[in-house]
């Protein structure tokens, strides 16, 4: 008989009940076990006693990317060590990574709603599940793989890329379920309709996270999947890892689990809270994660709450896919890519500027995305010696980036200034609605 890892709530009352008593476990721990919380609450003038009702929170701090990377390698850790039992990090960035450190209950947790997501998209013990995600110190390949284990499917591990293997192993073991990031899915499907093996394959659901998708790419990878039906997947490596929300059947949403994390909706320029339905930036409160627990943390992820219950059914809460950041951070073949890492591997090469522009572009006949950087010289510097630099910079980036991009150099100055944040990354990627 197959598992339920659903919670029994009877009402949003029940709901909303159980999360003040999770904000108010938070805030508590968090101010007994973390030197860096206390400060943090202690020059806002909260203490943990202060905290009566889910309106409270509005008068908590927020806590930032920043934090974290300032805290390296243990932020915001608010348990003993000996009670640590794993750490994962971020992708992609270079310098001080996002770690995030984890009890057993945290994983316990993680694999208990990761399960969840299975069961929310139709995933029972009878399917295959083929994971073609990343491994390793990143949240991915593990919360796919142990959630998938939970609900007693058969897990089929290749991690990222070797398309001839997922080709290869889609035809002799025959899974039910792919998951993947939105660019491998693609990647994927191309293959498949190349290959002519749409009808060797038995994909029926596939599960992505990691990056934006439009209304068209997903049409496009399940018509080349000779059908297959889409789940967006949510999550972040600061907040357990993927496995922290999933669409529906009926598609229309993502319903994450308001039991062990709240979400509020702010303004990013005014940090003031939107009313229900407007868009903004997603911030996190969790509501029993022991080792590492986030109190109004700023994802910088655009979406927005959907008031009132899913058509599905379900009772949990629900916001729009992912729309974009709100910072300049993206996300380019599955490795997250801040600008402060560009901006660190510039500064170490003479000869070139500071200024820099990223051009992210999808070859849709191919399926694969680009990345365009567009780079000034030094102040004074010739081009006679572009291929030099550009032979750095294309090895500095694959060694501390993993991506290879194509690389322009132009003269000092013949980038835009502005008085205000220049723009430096152009995505033409998505072209169309995410919903």
């Amino acid at each position: 008989m197959n598992q339920n890892f659903m919670p029994d709530f009877q009402n949003e009352q029940q709901l909303l009940s159980h999360q003040l008593k999770g904000l108010q476990w938070t805030i508590r721990h968090a101010w007994q076990g973390s030197e860096f919380y206390r400060a943090r609450l202690d020059r806002a003038g909260i203490r943990p006693d202060d905290i009566h009702s889910l309106a409270d929170l509005e008068r908590l701090p927020f806590t930032t990317a920043d934090d974290l990377r300032d805290g390296y390698p243990f932020p915001l850790r608010s348990v003993p060590f000996e009670q640590i039992v794993r750490v994962h990090a971020s992708s992609g960035t270079t310098g001080k990574r996002k770690v995030l450190c984890y009890t057993q209950q945290d994983l316990d947790d993680w694999c208990h709603f990761f399960a969840r997501c299975y069961q929310m998209a139709g995933v029972t013990a009878e399917d295959r599940v083929q994971i073609a995600v990343g491994y390793g110190v990143w949240t991915a390949g593990m919360g796919f793989q142990s959630g998938c284990e939970k609900i007693g499917a058969l897990a089929v591990p290749i991690g990222p890329g070797n398309v001839d293997l997922q080709c290869q192993f889609l035809i002799d073991f025959q899974p039910t379920v792919f998951c993947c990031t939105a660019s491998m899915a693609l990647l994927m499907a191309e293959e498949i309709h190349h290959r002519g093996i749409a009808d060797k394959i038995n994909v029926k659901k596939i599960i992505y996270g990691s990056e934006r998708s439009s209304v068209s790419m997903r049409q496009k990878i399940s018509q080349l999947f000779g059908g297959a039906e889409l789940f967006d997947i949510t999550g972040l490596t600061e907040l357990y890892g993927p496995g922290t929300g999933i669409e529906c059947s009926h598609h229309d949403c993502i319903h994450y689990w308001g039991d062990y994390y709240i979400v509020e909706i702010v303004d990013p320029e005014t940090l003031r809270p939107v009313p229900p339905g407007e868009w903004g930036e997603m911030v996190v409160t969790t509501l029993c994660k022991q080792a590492a627990p986030l109190i109004r943390y700023r994802t910088r992820d655009v979406t927005r709450i959907l008031p009132g219950r899913c058509s599905c059914g379900s009772l949990m809460p629900r916001h729009s896919r992912i729309l974009g950041r709100t910072d300049d951070t993206f996300i380019f073949r599955g490795v997250n890519i801040y600008p402060s890492s560009i901006d660190s591997i510039l500064s170490t090469i003479g000869g070139l500027g500071s200024e820099y522009q990223i051009h992210l572009s999808r070859d849709e006949e191919r399926g694969r995305d680009s990345l365009k950087l567009v780079v000034e010289r030094g102040q004074g510097v010739s081009d006679a010696g572009d291929r030099a630099l550009i032979g750095e910079l294309l090895h500095q980036f694959k060694r501390q980036l993993l991506v290879t991009p194509e690389v322009e150099l132009v003269a000092y100055g013949s980038l835009p200034r502005s008085e205000r944040k220049s723009q430096r990354v152009f995505d033409a990627r998505i072209t169309d609605s995410i919903i």
